[in-house]
């Protein structure tokens, strides 16, 4: 079974290298990896064409934002699952993509697996600030204010053809509308996989800012209404207890 990969990046030649690397670097053989950059101004189109004869897919040009990236990138693969890293982050080691393709070959009806995730120091990745811990899905998930690490989730290609890929009307908490989405409207088989996937730097556009914070918050409250689901009126407190909760070792 082959998986595909996806990095979405724009003018980041500080970590693209890395995150590249973490990748190739993987021992599962049948990987396709696909970067998405956004027209980059920086040097970032030069660290890749570095990697180009080892890309499955490569294309740089402009584009509607991050999820409009992603969705080119899902489009581009030819692999029965994929996954996305973000350019800022790392696969916490070699082995991870064997270890969650083992887990698919292993289930042919296994559709969606999704594991652990840290957050680190910008500038030292072995250093964690913050770790988030996952659980296996039921039925109150989400209610529960529960969501996989995006960076941490592996789908297969098939529920993005049957379940539609990211929704362009949201700017930050478009990937919590797909996983709201897939798992709670769709009856995919889901596994959590517990195990450490990926090394995340601090940052990202979800917690820029503290009004970066309220428009996520915003957003993720709207997904449930566009998706015709009752809302927990206790949902955002519980998001905040849950990701300050976090970083408490």
């Amino acid at each position: 079974m082959k998986i595909s990969i996806i990095t979405v990046v724009y003018n980041n030649d500080k970590t693209i290298k890395d995150a590249i690397e973490s990748v190739l670097s993987q021992s599962y053989p049948n990987l396709e990896y696909v970067i998405i950059d956004g027209g980059s101004k920086d040097n970032t189109v030069n660290l890749i064409r570095e990697f180009e004869n080892r890309l499955g897919y490569f294309i740089s040009e402009k584009d509607n934002g991050l999820y409009d990236a992603m969705n080119k990138g899902i489009r581009a693969t030819t692999g029965d699952v994929i996954g996305i890293l973000n350019s800022d982050d790392l696969y916490q080691d070699s082995n991870v993509i064997e270890a969650v393709m083992e887990q698919f070959n292993n289930d042919p009806e296994l559709d969606i697996l999704y594991g652990d995730l840290v957050y680190v120091k910008s500038y030292d990745t072995n250093k964690v600030v913050r770790n988030w811990k996952s659980k296996d899905y039921y039925n109150n998930f989400f209610e529960n204010a529960n969501v996989p690490p995006h960076p941490s989730l592996f789908v297969k290609k098939e529920v993005y053809n049957k379940a539609g890929l990211f929704d362009l009307d949201y700017k930050i908490a478009a990937d919590y509308e797909f996983m709201l989405r897939v798992f709670k409207k769709h009856n995919f088989n889901s596994k959590y996989f517990n195990r450490l996937v990926v090394r995340m730097r601090l940052g990202g556009a979800s917690n820029a800012s503290f009004s970066s914070i309220i428009k996520q918050n915003k957003e993720v409250l709207n997904a449930w209404k566009k998706n015709n689901l009752k809302k927990p009126f206790y949902l955002i407190p519980l998001r905040v207890y849950k990701k300050l909760s976090q970083f408490i070792k």
